[in-house]
C-alpha cells in the first residue's frame, strides 16, 4: 500500500474523536512498515502512554475487513498482542488504538538473540483456543488446490495468526516477543503458525537442521500428526506454485518441504 496518511491530514472529525477519548495529542510518529491499512502512527498524548493508531479507509473492504479481523481476535491474544484500547468510527474512516509497544522488530538472522523470546510466544500461541467468532479455517484459503482428505487433515480449533514475516513480530524492551497484526486468522492444527516460522527462519538464513533444532522445543510441533503436515506442506506447495509460478515459488516450496524432515516417522 502507498498511502499512509499523517495526522494532519485526517479528517477533523476523526481528530476530533481521538482526542476526545485519549487527551491532547501533542506528536506523532509515522510507522512506515505495513502493507493493509492507511494510517499507522504512535500517537503521543497529554494525559497518558502512547498509543498506536491503526486506521483504514471505509472504502478500503480488503483494509476493513482486516481491521475487523483484528478487533474481532484481539480478546483471546492478550499478552501475545497488543490491547485494543479504543475504536474510532468517524469520517469515512475506521480506525483502532492499540497498547504501544517500545521495541523493534525481530531479527530471524543466524546469531540473533530473539529465538528464545520467539519460541516463548510461540509456546503460548500453540494453546490459543478458537475465539468466540466466527473464522475461517486455515483450508479454506487452499480452495482450489486440495486433494482429498487433506482439508480434513488440516481441521483444527486453534486460532492461527499465519502471517509471521518479521514485520509482524516485536522483541519489547523487556525481551518479549509480541505478534501483531492479526489481519489474516485461521483456525487449524496448533503447530501451524510454528512451523511458518521455522520457514521464516530458513528464509533469512538458518539451515534446516537449525529450524529444526528451534521446532523441536515446541511442543505443539513435536504433538503434530504426519499426515497432517504433509498436507499443510503439499498443498501449500502447489498453491504458492499456482500463485508466482514453478520457477519463482523453488526457494520457498523448497523450505516447507524441509518441515517434513522434522515431523515424527
Amino acid at each position: 500500500m502507498s498511502e499512509r496518511v499523517i495526522w494532519d491530514e485526517l479528517p477533523g472529525d476523526l481528530r476530533d474523536a481521538v482526542e476526545h477519548r485519549v487527551g491532547g495529542v501533542t506528536r506523532t510518529v509515522r510507522v512506515a512498515e505495513g502493507l493493509n491499512c492507511s494510517l499507522a502512527l504512535v500517537i503521543h498524548t497529554r494525559d497518558g502512554d502512547p498509543l498506536f493508531l491503526k486506521g483504514v479507509r471505509a472504502a478500503d473492504d480488503a483494509g476493513r475487513a482486516g481491521l475487523l479481523c483484528e478487533e474481532l481476535v484481539n480478546g483471546a491474544v492478550g499478552g501475545i498482542s497488543p490491547a485494543v484500547r479504543h475504536r474510532f468510527e468517524a469520517a469515512g474512516w475506521l480506525a483502532l488504538a492499540f497498547t504501544h509497544i517500545d521495541g523493534r522488530h525481530i531479527d530471524y538472522e543466524p546469531g540473533t538473540g530473539d529465538l528464545e523470546a520467539l519460541a516463548r510466544t510461540t509456546r503460548r500461541m500453540c494453546d490459543l483456543p478458537a475465539p468466540s467468532v466466527p473464522l475461517p479455517h486455515l483450508s479454506d484459503r487452499f480452495a482450489g488446490h486440495l486433494r482429498p482428505g487433506e482439508a480434513d487433515a488440516l481441521r483444527g480449533s486453534h486460532l492461527l495468526h499465519t502471517d509471521t514475516n518479521p514485520h509482524n513480530v516485536l522483541i519489547s524492551t523487556s525481551g518479549d516477543a509480541h505478534l501483531i497484526d492479526w489481519a489474516m486468522p485461521a483456525l487449524g492444527p496448533a503447530w501451524v503458525d510454528a512451523a511458518y516460522l521455522a520457514t521464516w527462519l530458513m528464509a533469512y538464513g538458518h539451515t534446516p537442521e537449525e529450524a529444526r533444532a528451534w521446532l523441536s522445543g515446541i511442543p505443539g510441533w513435536r504433538e503434530a500428526d504426519r499426515a497432517a503436515v504433509e498436507a499443510f506442506v503439499n498443498v501449500t506447495c502447489r498453491h504458492w506454485t499456482a500463485r508466482v509460478g514453478e520457477k519463482d515459488s523453488i526457494s520457498s516450496n523448497d523450505r516447507f518441504r524441509c518441515l517434513l524432515d522434522a515431523t515424527h516417522r
